[in-house]
């Protein structure tokens, strides 16, 4: 490698004419950081506040004091301290395209948390997940860079060629990827699932739904698990939502009595622990139990009881519940729960 020799070059000079613009830049940046910190503390004094678009647009400053106070800070550098040309143009292009970032992540920031505002005021809208803010964030700086090539001279007709030759190829071998971003759209638009119902799969898989990414979706089981389900697997699969048309859940117990067990005392006394249970436990549906005889079998006449609840995540309490109570109330009544008995006899040869 050549010898750089720094023994001629002017320190003093480059000193001072940087000590200016680093003295710009300091007391921007605490400004801007001074700032911010009163709009974080005025986002948590009202965050238990209702949902409004003053809010919104509030949420979408955060960060912003201090990218604008840089901006300010390097107006102010390029319009009062001289520099040889090509400084100036870099600290044009880096002015430019921080005043293009703070803007642009303004208006995603905004049209995402109008996007949440609008779904949370609309029951039949469509359902609120990241996959919606992933696409809206994506599109929006796609096009702040954009802007910021053409600035820059950069002629984005070779990129645009080069990514739709790319994208060809691309899609040949991300085709699992682009058939669940699609499907996610799909489930979205259809407005077959949203955040926080419960649903359960042909495919027995069942819980609250959590979120709807670009390539899968969560939903959280009973036990407390998370279970993660590719978009185009749900979107091909038989869902049962329990929240629609009502929010009901039906919770089914097999039993079985004996044959010379009087069914109407059955059915009164298996209704009034149904209907204690239901009464003693929270969120439960207003839809009354019920109990259903249906089959004649080796040992017993069965029946099932229908509990109803409006929470997924209570369904083993109450079953807990009912089924200690009741065996305590058939045991006080007499009603007998039979269990199967087999004989085993011997045959010895003569």
């Amino acid at each position: 490698m050549p010898n750089i020799d720094l023994s001629n070059v002017d320190w003093t000079y480059y000193l001072h004419v940087l000590t200016i613009p680093i003295g710009i830049l300091a007391a921007a940046l605490t400004i801007g950081i001074l700032l911010n910190r009163f709009i974080n503390r005025y986002i948590e004094q009202h965050t238990s506040d209702e949902s409004t678009l003053t809010n919104v647009f509030i949420n979408a400053l955060k960060g912003v004091p201090i990218s604008f106070c840089l901006v300010a800070g390097l107006y102010w550098i390029v319009n009062t301290v001289e520099f040889t040309p090509t400084l100036t143009k870099i600290f044009s292009y880096v002015l430019f395209t921080t005043n293009v970032y703070t803007i642009t992540r303004v208006i995603a920031r905004t049209l995402a948390g109008m996007v949440d505002f609008y779904l949370e005021q609309s029951d039949g809208g469509f359902p609120k997940s990241s996959l919606l803010h992933n696409l809206l964030t994506f599109v929006i700086y796609g096009m702040g860079i954009i802007i910021v090539l053409q600035y820059c001279g950069i002629s984005i007709a070779p990129i645009i060629t080069a990514m739709g030759v790319g994208g060809m190829a691309m899609a040949l071998g991300m085709q699992d990827t682009l058939a669940n971003i699609f499907s996610g759209i799909h489930l979205i638009i259809s407005k077959q699932i949203k955040l926080d119902e419960f649903i359960k799969l042909s495919t027995g898989e069942q819980g609250r739904v959590t979120d709807i990414t670009w390539r899968y979706t969560t939903i959280q089981s009973l036990m407390g698990n998370v279970v993660v389900i590719p978009n185009k697997n749900l979107a091909g699969s038989i869902i049962t939502n329990y929240n629609r048309p009502i929010m009901d859940i039906t919770i089914k117990i097999p039993i079985g009595v004996a044959y010379d067990s009087d069914l109407d005392q059955v059915e009164k006394v298996t209704l009034e622990v149904a209907n204690k249970v239901m009464e003693d436990a929270t969120e439960t549906s207003e839809i009354a139990p019920k109990v259903l005889f249906h089959t004649f079998g080796d040992s017993s006449i069965n029946f099932d009881v229908l509990l109803h609840s409006t929470r997924f995540d209570n369904q083993n309490d109450l079953k807990h519940a009912f089924i200690k109570a009741l065996t305590k109330r058939y045991r006080e009544e007499g009603i007998e729960i039979p269990y199967p008995i087999r004989t085993i006899q011997q045959v010895h040869a003569q």
